[in-house]
């Protein structure tokens, strides 16, 4: 985890009613019931870390595999001179990460809704409003004498109306009365839906909060995880201070300081969960290990609820951070195991309440008589630098944890090196078998006879040496031999292994660029196909990343805003919804489909029955497009639509311009001058847009139609 991340750490809103333990001026070391919740804390530490230790077993060996780094478990033999790897294993881990960032952000927006639920509570689904003399009232009681009267077009939707009407709320108050709940039921009335408006602002929202925290690079860091070690962990939202620059008129620095829901990934070697848990609505605490520096813990000193005292005190005891094996395992160089960091253990999960009791901590009413509450805590070097009730409502753990493969027995998943860790193994030993051949069988093998040769003799070979021969033939004394070439078969088997890796898998090949497919690869259906199969792989692990990461996140951030957001037009019975394994669906097969509906709608029988706006909307979004960027509001393209009407009226001889279709079906040539129509239909080179002649009228050319006429 970068500096930043972790000084960007828990602030709670202020207008939260958090319980937490004072600070004191008492050193903790001698409170024998601080020492209580620092054994408390550091037990369950412990025992997460034991049980932990199987899957850092496993994610050593798939970050070895990564790195093309042999482990200390691979033995060679004495023969063995190649100590090639061949990392297929990081080529398979990238093109999966790749994959999934792809369908998370492929289409420039995160993958979360926000919809109304079926049946909205505490919010009205449907208002109608009886337009002709609720407007007029609202006219007359609205607008100046001198100014022009807004006034309601033919088709055009409340929401519309507001859209050119500022303060809505203010100017719909002489109308109040006549607003009813239900859908419209005859043409004068209107109908907007106040839960859908909640539900889209409440998204847009969500959305902003994700861009101002930088969520798709901390998304991006566990989705790179996640393909790895089979676990991608995120944590959030929490309220930071953000500092936006800017300057005074004067030329003076003065940052406007925001404060903003921040989410951040966690390093899956820094998380720890509760060893009974085999997901998170499950664990009973999650424990996340920082290591900080000095700077870096006195800057907790500012963030709210922290004891400025145990921090110091903290600090005094020295550096306490010991680096674990697999941190001394992945270091590329020999390092001490002690280093100059301090280790800070965040605590998330349930305590004993008469524990909390006796620290002063003001337990609320409802929960007075339960045995366990959740709290978070922080604790250093014996020292319990923050304890606070879990401020959340609902009380939730802040973490959430994304399996590549769920393994039903673990917490944690499976992932690409793990899956391949074998066929990673034969790969590399074929290979190495290939490059000892091939460098074997590429080199002659001297036999020396030394009875036909002069004793004392150096028998090193170079180009021009001499040897001294005392009988035998020519040729006996010293002649070479050549060792067969095999390497031909090593390579067949490190082909089938490889085969063996994309079934393991279920991410082959040529999904990541390998050329030379053959068999029904080699058509464009053939791929087609292939990348229809692959694409099934890759869909259940865009389906747990919806399960597991946007849903939650996206509740998270919504609880979070109806928790602390005072803005009640977002708020409402809602539902969040995380669309990553819909952007899976084939963009171009969607458009097709969109583009086939919207032919038959230009029936006009079938016409008024067709949302226009959501198919062009749902159109643009099959092609990777923002539709608020390129599509107009019904208000706009009706304003679009008249000033077309009035400007083909007053130029009656406009020409659309090239490759742009014209009436007549065809586009306009490159260049060419307007072409005047003939309207009269009595033709002359260009085909008008007139009532063709009929028999009897100047300009008929055709046949009459009468057999036998004279």
């Amino acid at each position: 985890m970068e500096e930043d991340d972790i000084l960007a750490e828990e602030v709670y809103m202020e207008d939260a009613e958090v319980s937490y333990i004072e600070d004191t001026e008492e050193n903790d070391t001698s409170d024998p019931l601080v020492g209580s919740i620092v054994n408390y804390i550091q037990q369950r530490f412990s025992k997460a870390e034991t049980a932990r230790n199987g899957e850092e077993q496993r994610w050593i060996r798939s970050y070895r595999n990564y790195r093309g780094i042999y482990g200390p478990d691979v033995q060679f033999t004495s023969t063995e001179k190649s100590r090639v790897f061949v990392k297929v294993t990081k080529t398979k881990v990238l093109a999966a990460y790749g994959q999934i960032v792809e369908v998370l952000f492929g289409a420039n927006k995160f993958p979360i809704s926000i919809d109304p639920t079926l049946l909205p509570d505490g919010v009205t689904e449907a208002v109608r409003l009886e337009t002709e003399d609720s407007v007029k009232k609202m006219n007359e009681q609205q607008a100046p004498e001198d100014q022009e009267v807004p006034t309601l077009e033919p088709g055009e939707t409340l929401v519309d109306f507001r859209e050119r009407l500022a303060g809505l709320k203010e100017k719909l108050a002489p109308v109040e009365e006549n607003l009813m709940e239900g859908e419209a039921e005859s043409p004068t009335q209107i109908t907007f839906h106040p839960a859908m408006i909640a539900a889209k602002k409440m998204e847009k929202k969500i959305h902003d909060q994700l861009e101002e925290s930088n969520a798709r690079k901390e998304l991006r860091t566990a989705a790179f995880e996640c393909a790895l070690f089979g676990t991608g962990i995120m944590k959030g939202p929490f309220a930071v201070d953000k500092e936006y620059p800017n300057w005074s008129e004067e030329g003076e620095y003065s940052p406007l300081i925001k404060t903003v829901p921040k989410c951040s990934s966690v390093s899956i070697w820094n998380f720890y969960p509760d060893p009974d848990a085999s997901n998170m609505d499950d664990a009973e605490y999650i424990i996340e290990r920082h290591k900080m520096s000095r700077t870096q813990l006195r800057a907790l000193k500012n963030r709210p609820f922290f004891r400025t005292n145990a921090i110091d005190t903290s600090i005094s005891m020295g550096e306490s951070y010991t680096k674990e094996w697999w941190e001394q395992a992945m270091d590329d160089d020999e390092q001490e195991a002690r280093s100059e960091r301090f280790e800070v253990l965040e605590f998330w999960g349930y305590m004993d309440t008469d524990l909390l009791k006796d620290q002063n901590v003001e337990i609320p009413k409802d929960m007075e008589d339960v045995d366990q509450v959740s709290v978070n805590a922080w604790v250093c070097n014996g020292q319990v630098l923050r304890l606070v009730m879990n401020p959340f409502t609902p009380s939730y753990i802040p973490y959430y944890a994304v399996p590549y493969e769920v393994n039903p027995y673990s917490f944690f998943g499976v992932g690409i090196a793990e899956n391949m860790d074998d066929t990673q193994t034969l790969m590399n030993g074929f290979m190495r078998m290939a490059v000892d051949n091939a460098a074997l069988s590429g080199n002659l093998i001297i036999e020396v006879d030394e009875t036909n040769l002069v004793p004392g003799q150096d028998l090193s070979v170079y180009p021009g040496k001499v040897f001294r021969r005392q009988g035998g033939a020519p040729g006996q004394g010293i002649f070479g031999t050549k060792f067969p070439n095999v390497s031909n078969e090593n390579m067949q088997l490190f082909d089938k292994a490889r085969v063996l890796a994309d079934e393991s898998t279920g991410f082959p090949s040529f999904a990541h660029g390998q050329t030379g497919v053959s068999g029904v690869g080699r058509t464009a259906s053939g791929i087609s196909m292939l990348m229809s199969a692959a694409n099934g792989s890759i869909r259940n692990v865009v389906k747990n990343v919806d399960d597991y990461l946007l849903s939650p996140l996206g509740k998270a951030f919504f609880n979070f805003n109806m928790q602390f957001d005072f803005d009640q037009e977002i708020k409402g019975d809602l539902e969040v919804k995380a669309q990553g394994t819909e952007s899976l669906m084939a963009n171009e097969v969607r458009s097709q489909r969109l583009l086939q509906f919207l032919q038959i709608t230009q029936n006009p029988t079938l016409a008024p029955f067709s949302k226009m706006d959501y198919i062009i909307r749902e159109i643009a979004k099959s092609m990777d497009l923002d539709p608020d960027k390129v599509v107009n509001s019904m208000a706009d393209a009706r304003l679009q639509a008249e000033l077309l009407k009035e400007f083909q009226a007053q130029n009656p001889e406009a020409q659309p311009q090239q490759g742009v279709p014209s009436p007549q079906g065809g586009p306009q040539g490159a260049g060419a001058a307007p072409r005047v129509q003939d309207t009269s239909g009595a033709g002359g080179g260009n085909i008008g847009t007139g009532t063709a002649p009929q028999p009897g009228e100047q300009g008929f050319s055709g046949n009459t139609g009468q057999q036998g006429a004279a």
